[in-house]
């Protein structure tokens, strides 16, 4: 079978929209926090911390509430498109909250903000799987992926573009282009996206591939291993297997978020960068993210999901000891970044498919809530904790820290062996010694 590659970049413009905002909420919200609000490093990695706990509670019961929703939209769509607009009115009171140095309304809209995004994001990870056979999943994740990558270079041009120096930034501007943003992707989703419609036609395309290739495609909807698995729960050693991937998920998470909430205070204190210019390198890692997705998908459909994330966190470890002894800018950190995109997307791609299918369910978005789940705990703690070593301690505390937890995630890792693509389940026996031409 082949990837719907269209079809998928439509499905992908959700997460491109999550993705454009999530950029912008990382980056900039800190800046206003500190920068209008005078709130110290601890305090502001607890509110910084505040989406991940919410996230916790948020994202598998909207993701288990999308499992059993049947309207004329489908299951995930009535999210996507509620959580959407409403996210985007929230997103908008917040730069009059900031221009009027107004902190109670800052946070109100901060925490609905919020809430709205909680709503649709697990149902618009779920979407690609809900619309993907299992062995096409890491391609069309990549495809997921590249989106995603594609919204948080556009909010990084826009905060290069729109966001200047200077004591008191007007951030209005860049919160007007984000916002459009979030709407036209979701729009043109609706537009070209039947979810209900999709649905039918991909299971019309795999009894059409089972009947031509004499092969039985796993999918979701597949009666029999449905009710397989009911009688039949998750064996110990795939029980041993999620639970260290689950593990692993949340290293590498406390790792990289570590760096993502507190770089652009980073550059300012010990690369005394000025202004958006810190955007250059997360635009340069994003860049590299995208240019990478699509053929880490194909590399993980050779050599496996588990050895291209192992790959992935090697880079990264790499790159993390080597910014522990960069003093300044310096042009060569833009290589470091763009490998940190290139070792993040080897993970982002395979991590995700490894958890649906050790699930083994018709519960796609319930596995979704549970990835989740792991990832924002993990960025519950580490805005906190490397924010209290930068505050404590030293800005030069936090890729030390970054390091510590990626190599954790590569030994963890190395525990999982369930979860990779599998081939194609032969209809007989016999077919299983046929060998292609």
């Amino acid at each position: 079978m082949k990837l719907n590659y269209k079809r998928t970049f439509f499905i992908g413009l959700a997460f491109l929209s999550i993705s454009a905002f999530w950029q912008m909420y990382d980056n900039i919200i800190p800046l206003m926090l500190q920068g209008t609000f005078h709130l110290g490093e601890t305090v502001t990695g607890v509110i910084m911390a505040a989406d991940n706990v919410l996230a916790l509670f948020l994202l598998p019961l909207f993701g288990s509430l999308s499992d059993r929703m049947d309207t004329k939209m489908g299951k995930r769509m009535p999210f996507i498109v509620g959580g959407t607009l409403l996210a985007v009115i929230f997103l908008m009171l917040l730069p009059f909250a900031d221009k009027f140095v107004n902190l109670p309304l800052f946070v109100i809209s901060l925490f609905a903000l919020l809430i709205s995004m909680g709503l649709y994001r697990s149902p618009a990870v779920a979407l690609m799987p809900d619309l993907t056979p299992n062995k096409l999943r890491s391609k069309g994740n990549a495809i997921i992926n590249l989106m995603g990558a594609v919204g948080g270079v556009y909010t990084l041009i826009m905060i290069k573009l729109l966001v200047g120096g200077g004591e008191h930034v007007n951030y209005l501007p860049l919160f007007i282009s984000v916002a459009a943003l979030m709407v036209l992707s979701v729009g043109i989703l609706v537009i070209t996206i039947n979810e209900r419609k999709v649905k039918s036609q991909v299971e019309a395309e795999v009894r059409a591939y089972e009947e031509k290739e004499g092969v039985i495609v796993e999918t979701e909807d597949n009666g029999k291993e449905e009710e397989k698995r009911e009688k039949h729960p998750m064996p110990r050693e795939v029980k041993r297997s999620m639970v260290f991937l689950l593990a692993s998920i949340f290293l590498w998470f406390t790792a990289y978020n570590a760096v993502t909430t507190a770089f652009s205070r980073y550059t300012r204190v010990v690369w005394k960068m000025e202004g958006g210019g810190f955007a250059d390198c997360l635009m340069v890692a994003t860049v590299a993210a995208i240019i990478s997705y699509i053929p880490i998908g194909h590399i993980a459909g050779k050599v496996g999901r588990k050895k291209t994330i192992l790959g992935g966190i090697v880079m990264m470890s790499l790159c993390y000891l080597a910014a522990v002894f960069a003093n300044s800018y310096h042009p060569l950190i833009n290589v470091a970044f763009a490998v940190i995109g290139i070792g993040w997307a080897a993970i982002n791609v395979n991590s995700y498919p490894m958890i649906v299918e050790m699930g083994k369910g018709s519960d796609i978005g319930k596995f979704t809530g549970t990835y989740y789940t792991f990832s924002m705990t993990a960025q519950i703690i580490t805005p906190v904790l490397s924010g209290a070593l930068l505050e404590n301690i030293s800005y030069r505390t936090l890729f030390p820290y970054a390091l510590l937890f990626s190599v954790l995630a590569f030994f963890t890792m190395l525990q999982v062996h369930h979860g990779d693509a599998r081939p194609d389940k032969k209809k007989s026996v016999l077919e299983h010694f046929d060998v292609d031409d």
